[in-house]
């Protein structure tokens, strides 16, 4: 069974408070449109850090979707940054009606957390991709496999947020951080990943498996 939840992100209650506040101020002034413009802000912010529950795949190898959104690269790369080697890299835009809670992949150890400060271009650009903010969460699996996730910021996504730090153990499906308002997330798999999915595919975090390990 799962936990109860309140099915929003913590992180988005400042902004659904403060949305909310203008809205009754407006209301009390009388100021009919701008109280339904301010409403309408209000259930969209609401919506936009809504938080559900998955249903997480059983299998030990499976390798699930770390965020919600459109898978626009699955390439082999030669990956220095990150795992040091050979890699699958599979890339998913989250637009902004995507949920943007992110996921581990897999069960494993954090080894340690990368930020880097950056530039904000579409998230989906090539430029966005080489120069773009953002944070690198890399993890051991109980095999002693080597993966990357790494939360990318967008044209207007200004605040990454990663709740794991080093020597942290994270399973499956696990929240780990999420990006405020729209952007990307990079996966660095093993180069012996069984990729299972395809450029243009959508993906549901938790719950699509991109690959399988061997």
């Amino acid at each position: 069974m799962l936990a109860a939840k309140v099915p929003v992100a913590q992180e988005g209650y400042p902004f659904i408070g403060f949305s909310a506040f203008l809205t009754l101020i407006f209301a009390i002034l009388g100021l009919t449109g701008t109280t339904l413009i301010a409403l309408l802000a209000t259930a969209f912010t609401l919506y936009f850090f809504r938080d559900p529950e998955r249903f997480i795949p059983e299998r030990a190898d499976a390798l699930v979707s770390p965020a919600d959104g459109k898978v626009i690269l699955v390439e082999d790369v030669m990956d220095q940054n990150f795992t040091g080697g050979q890699a699958y890299k599979i890339s998913i835009f989250m637009n902004i009606f995507n949920v943007h809670v992110n996921r581990a992949p897999c069960d494993g150890d954090v080894d340690r957390t990368i930020y880097v400060p950056g530039m904000f271009y579409s998230a989906d650009s090539a430029q966005g991709a080489l120069r773009n903010e953002y944070c690198a969460t890399l993890l051991t699996t109980s095999s002693g496999s080597k993966i990357a996730v790494v939360q990318v910021a967008g044209l207007i996504a200004r605040r990454i947020v990663c709740w794991l730090e080093p020597k942290d153990h994270v399973q499956r499906g696990q929240r780990i951080g999420l990006i405020r308002f729209g952007s990307r997330v990079d996966l660095y798999l093993p180069k012996e990943t069984s990729v299972q999915v395809a450029v243009g595919q959508k993906v549901i975090a938790g719950e699509t498996v991109l690959g399988l390990l061997p």
